[in-house]
């Protein structure tokens, strides 16, 4: 046998036994065998799919197809996590409005498992924007680039309003839709926090033409805590708010637009969260000798953040 390929047989032989161990230790009172299960199984779900993606992209530019390569590897991905970590991302209102299209799609950025929210609600014809770093990695690197992924180098102003102006065309040339977390940065909240508004998303929309459409998801730190090292499985709310028409906007309404959604999102967010469906949501689901998440629910909720748009 090739020693390449034997390699690679050792070592997936050795990554599946080893979130397997960790699987069955969470149902032996074992202190984060669950976090580091699932941390497994995600990447290796990732990775996999990834892999998958970069096949998907190929065939699908063959045949004209490629502008969905995205939601194509994202409904594979969503469907493949549900199996290996338990974790489902829930529209509980608005789905309609993903069908707005073109559009800029923005969302509330918790951590890594917002990949998996991007697998349940991603439209066809749409593309993610992705710092450029990303493009170097292997599989997922590949498959954001074959599958027209906008990279902004944050470092370098004048690149990434290049990339958002040839974003801006493509939009009304193809009718893609772009997805973008105007936070910039993951938060790992506790709570129902929304960090300020880089203001990039909504010079792309006013620049295009297009709808806004915001995309809320509730508060999951009961299933997703990278601090408590907490990671199980459970239903997560989330909420696709009406569009925003930007049509008749300028450049310089760009920073009420930004404040304006912000606000409605927060507000969103956290009548998501504390709504009893958003509380079952956060407890997640108790395997036999996990903690019992039910004690979560009796916290007081955080106070939001309350802090503006960032310039």
């Amino acid at each position: 046998m090739n020693p390449l390929l034997l390699a690679f047989l050792r070592l997936l032989t050795f990554y599946l036994g080893l979130t397997s161990t960790f699987y069955t230790l969470s149902y032996f009172r074992i202190p984060k065998a669950s976090f580091y299960a699932r941390l497994l199984a995600s990447y290796g779900t990732l990775i996999l799919c990834a892999i998958y993606g970069v096949f998907a992209s190929l065939i699908l530019r063959l045949v004209g197809k490629h502008r969905i390569s995205q939601w194509v590897t994202a409904r594979a991905f969503h469907h493949t996590m549900a199996l290996t970590t338990g974790i489902h991302f829930e529209i509980v209102e608005g789905a309609q409005y993903l069908n707005t299209r073109p559009c800029v799609l923005i969302g509330n950025h918790q951590s890594e498992l917002d990949v998996l929210l991007l697998g349940t609600i991603f439209p066809r014809y749409c593309s993610v924007t992705a710092k450029s770093s990303l493009a170097r990695l292997p599989f997922l690197g590949w498959f954001m680039a074959l599958s027209g992924t906008v990279f902004i180098d944050r470092a370098d102003r004048a690149s990434a309003v290049k990339a958002f102006e040839g974003a801006a065309q493509e939009m009304k040339r193809e009718r893609q839709s772009v997805f973008i977390f105007p936070e910039g940065t993951r938060s790992y909240a506790e709570g129902p926090v929304l960090g300020p508004f880089k203001k990039g998303a909504f010079h792309l929309a006013v620049q295009a033409g297009v709808d806004v459409v915001p995309v809320v998801c509730a508060n999951y730190s009961g299933v997703l805590s990278v601090r408590e090292k907490r990671f199980r499985g459970g239903r997560i709310p989330v909420k696709v708010l009406p569009p925003i028409p930007t049509a008749h906007l300028k450049a310089a309404d760009v920073e009420e637009l930004a404040r304006t959604t912000r606000e409605n999102m927060l507000k969103e967010l956290v009548a998501l969260t504390e709504s009893p469906l958003g509380q079952k949501a956060t407890q997640a689901e108790v395997g036999a000798g996990e903690e019992d998440l039910a004690t979560l629910a009796t916290r007081a909720t955080p106070t939001a953040m309350a802090t503006g748009i960032e310039r």
